[in-house]
């Protein structure tokens, strides 16, 4: 079947087109591939009796199979909840669920691991749709009411049980909030059992889910599921613009995505001298501007902007703080600049793969060179071989004789009566 947020009403997705058999499972939040399910146990070890049950979101669980059900992933199970049951989908089984119980082993212990009831029944998951479709009005009317109580807290994301005894409210606020009349409001008002369970803009940003600026789902929204601080030093060693609107994610907070290359940098650094110190030179004082640590540059400017900014490399640095210390002064730092040449990378050939057309020129028949002979062009227009001539200023061949150039035969052409010796020979009548 489809999945529920993106399936027609045939029950085949909308988007990915695969008739719901997605090769992750799905394409719910955090899922999870079974990597060890095609790997057989070893003879006599049975299989391990504690599964991943996922609920809303990304909401997971671990719950004991003691009554031995044959259950696979993608299995909708009713499990025990306080009161009564929860349905949820079975995201993890045998092997791998024993590696994720191990992981989560500071708060979680097997031995107080809740009990399967059954595999969900038809009745069961006809209330489980139920209670999913009225989530939805309850937290606008939920909010409704927080608003006339003038709460300051923003209700975002209601999550009803199974069995529809118990609705859950995740909210967020900045300060402590008493919602006691609240909830004999909501008891009153959605007969049932009301909890309320505040969290932070992190973990409502990951309920909600959404697009990030890079174009991407939020990254904890789909598989981050830790939360670590992020502080603006992150940006700062990254050479990044302490812009809030910038660096802010979908939450209101600097995102979390900061911290990824921030031990790369930190590493990069290390080959950097202080960028505190104040180079010393006969010109005037050089001080730190920037830093460009790809290109393993640090740039420097005089003190009053002359000279604009200076690149150097760190090793540089490092000599003329030597000389410093030892209280000498170089000229000016013009004489320390070295050209960094940067090789560009061969775009067309970027992975290293051959060319698919690599072996064309083994089959392609070698074209032989037309040599200059005394065939006209066929394209040329035909000329009257009369005192005529073709458009390169050529008089046409005529009895067999080559084609001639009007003007080297007028350059070439001497007076019969002027000898080569005597240039005065021919001219004696016009003398006289």
């Amino acid at each position: 079947m489809g999945c529920s947020n993106c399936s027609s009403e045939g029950g085949t997705p909308r988007g990915c087109k695969n008739n719901g058999t997605c090769s992750s499972g799905g394409c719910n939040k955090l899922e999870v591939y079974d990597w060890l399910a095609n790997i057989a146990l070893p003879s006599g070890q049975t299989a391990y009796d504690i599964v991943e049950v996922r609920f809303k979101n990304s909401r997971k669980s671990f719950f004991r199979n003691a009554k031995g059900f044959s259950l696979q992933v993608g299995d909708v199970v009713a499990v025990e909840a306080s009161p009564g049951y929860d349905i949820g989908v079975v995201s993890v089984v045998g092997e791998l669920a024993r590696i994720q119980v191990k992981k989560k082993a500071s708060g979680f212990k097997p031995m107080e691991a809740k009990k399967i009831l059954r595999i969900a029944t038809q009745d069961d998951i006809d209330k489980w749709v139920k209670a999913r479709s009225l989530e939805k009005e309850v937290m606008y009317v939920s909010r409704t009411l927080a608003v006339n109580l003038n709460l300051e807290m923003k209700i975002s994301d209601v999550e009803y049980q199974g069995d529809l005894s118990k609705a859950t409210f995740y909210y967020t606020a900045e300060t402590r909030v008493d919602f006691r009349q609240l909830i004999k409001d909501m008891s009153e008002k959605f007969k049932g059992r009301v909890e309320m369970r505040q969290i932070g803009s992190r973990q409502e940003a990951s309920r909600l889910g959404g697009i990030g600026s890079c174009g991407r789902e939020l990254c904890c929204s789909t598989w981050l599921t830790d939360f670590r601080s992020v502080s603006t030093s992150a940006a700062r060693y990254q050479q990044l613009s302490l812009n809030p609107q910038k660096l802010a994610g979908q939450c209101g907070k600097l995102k979390c995505c900061l911290n990824y290359e921030l031990d790369m940098y930190l590493d990069a650094f290390k080959a950097f001298p202080k960028s505190d110190i104040k180079l010393q030179t006969e010109k005037a004082n050089a001080y730190h501007v920037k830093t460009d640590v790809f290109k393993r540059q640090m740039f420097y400017g005089y003190e009053g902007g002359v000279g604009g900014l200076i690149p150097l490399t760190p090793e540089r640095v490092k000599e003329i703080i030597k000389l410093n210390s030892e209280g000498k002064k170089p000229k000016e730092l013009n004489e320390y600049v070295m050209e960094v040449v940067i090789k560009e990378p061969d775009y067309d050939n970027v992975v290293g793969q051959d060319s698919l057309n690599r072996f064309e020129h083994a089959f392609k028949t070698k074209k032989k060179k037309k040599k200059p002979g005394n065939r006209p062009n066929e394209n040329q227009p035909r000329v009257n071989p009369q005192n005529q001539t073709n458009t390169q200023g050529q008089i046409p061949k005529v009895d067999g004789e080559k084609p001639v150039n009007p003007a080297n035969k007028r350059r070439n052409k001497r007076p019969n009566n002027r000898p080569k010796g005597n240039p005065d020979a021919g001219n004696n009548e016009s003398k006289e």
